[in-house]
């Protein structure tokens, strides 16, 4: 795997912003088929007071027919994100699996500052890139069952190319050599996507309660 990261030239010439007390930028991260979008997507159902903010991360890569701008994702042309990086409007930026990924900051920044919990679904390059950042930031790790488990999702879902399932696959077993350099590792079983979300959960609201006045910095 060789993920381009981004310097992100607004990083050093801007002053950090500091959030709400207790307010949290957490990221749930992990390979690529391990299920981020579902557990995701089932962690926002759980309520919260108050309401988390799920940030919605630009891409360049193409838009699969399920997914809906702004909601799954921002799907920006190369050159419009390009613009964005080269403005500073992204707490990272990385090149992974050949497409632009990129945080929104003013999203984060927005959330926090407003008492809001930020919640991002992000790469393990672009995770590594927040916590240095962020080192209040809360990592996440989404595990699947087995390898095997893995590349058998990959398969079933069928929204790459062979040459893209290869990568996907190969840097996958790549990725969850990773996952010591996370603060909570959650296993994401078969079928368990609630479970698992609830687990999300649970070491959300214990951290806050461990640090009640924690302020990040973004």
């Amino acid at each position: 795997m060789n993920p381009v990261v981004a310097h992100d030239p607004g990083m050093t010439s801007e002053a950090t912003v500091a959030g709400a007390p207790g307010a949290m930028l957490v990221i749930v991260s992990g390979p690529s088929g391990v299920g981020k979008d579902t557990v995701i997507q089932s962690l926002d159902r759980i309520p919260t007071k108050p309401v988390r903010y799920f940030v919605v991360t630009c891409t360049t890569r193409p838009r699969r027919e399920y997914e809906v701008d702004g909601e799954h994702y921002y799907f920006l042309d190369e050159a419009e994100f390009e613009r964005r990086r080269l403005e500073g409007g992204f707490l990272e930026a990385n090149n992974v699996h050949g497409h632009w990924y990129g945080t929104p900051r003013e999203q984060v920044r927005q959330a926090l500052v407003g008492g809001r919990d930020a919640i991002l679904k992000i790469d393990v390059q672009g995770a590594a890139v927040v916590k240095q950042k962020v080192p209040e930031a809360l990592l996440v790790f989404l595990v699947p069952p087995s390898l095997e488990d893995l590349f058998a999702r990959l398969q079933a879902r069928a929204t790459e190319s062979a040459d893209e399932l290869d990568v996907r696959q190969r840097n996958a077993a790549l990725e969850l050599a990773r996952q010591d350099d996370y603060d909570y590792v959650v296993p994401n079983e078969t079928g368990q996507v609630d479970r698992t979300a609830a687990r999300v959960d649970e070491i959300i609201r214990s951290e806050k309660a461990a640090h009640p006045d924690r302020r990040t910095r973004v």
